[in-house]
């Protein structure tokens, strides 16, 4: 872990549990995340719950995973605006985006295939070398729970950030457990309500 007077913070966003945070919030006509208050909220989060000044705290990199339809595919379903839509409030708060194609099904539906493993790989390599003070994940997937286990070996304080608006259970118990710490955003929202109102948008 890095020491200094600033303290960096990685984020590393699993497209696909984010795609769930959506859609269980539209289930709940909460609208979607809105995400530059999601990030205008982590360092705020980390200050509260570390006690540590806010003014110290950066988010230095940012970065999301997730397999997509190719071009043709995408207008067919007419998902195009909405991808682009989606890439540019990813753009404007500096997040890097990491795509695979989606690869067809041949008995159906497509395969999102390789993402987790990429996701593991890149947040291990780049908190190696940049040296985040925490890294802060924000998925549900049992198959990272060694991406954790990995992080804090190199000291490196891993934050888990879950949101299940829908409460359908998609957080593993594994990853949870194996964290440094685990933030879930609606047990937050139970104490202080307004924050579901920072974190949302119609």
């Amino acid at each position: 872990m890095a020491h200094a007077d600033n303290l960096s913070i990685g984020v590393f966003i699993d497209g696909g549990y984010f795609a769930k945070i959506d859609e269980g919030l539209g289930k709940k006509n909460m609208g979607k995340v809105n995400v530059k208050g999601l990030f205008q909220y982590i360092p705020e989060m980390v200050s509260k719950h570390f006690g540590i000044d806010q003014k110290l705290l950066y988010i230095t990199e940012a970065h999301y995973y997730r397999g997509r339809f190719r071009a043709t595919d995408a207008e067919n379903r007419n998902l195009l605006f909405e991808e682009r839509l989606f890439e540019d409030s990813l753009i404007e708060n500096d997040i890097i985006f990491h795509y695979k194609h989606l690869r067809p099904n041949p008995s159906g539906g497509v395969i999102e295939k390789g993402i987790d493993t990429w996701f593991a790989l890149d947040t291990y390599e780049m908190t190696l070398f940049r040296e985040f003070d925490y890294v802060v994940l924000i998925s549900g997937d049992a198959d990272h729970e060694m991406l954790a286990r990995k992080l804090k070996a190199l000291k490196t304080h891993t934050i888990l950030l879950t949101w299940d608006p829908a409460n359908t259970g998609s957080t593993s118990r594994f990853l949870s457990e194996e964290v440094c710490t685990h933030i879930d955003i609606m047990k937050l929202a139970a104490k202080a309500p307004d924050v579901l109102k920072r974190l949302t948008h119609k």
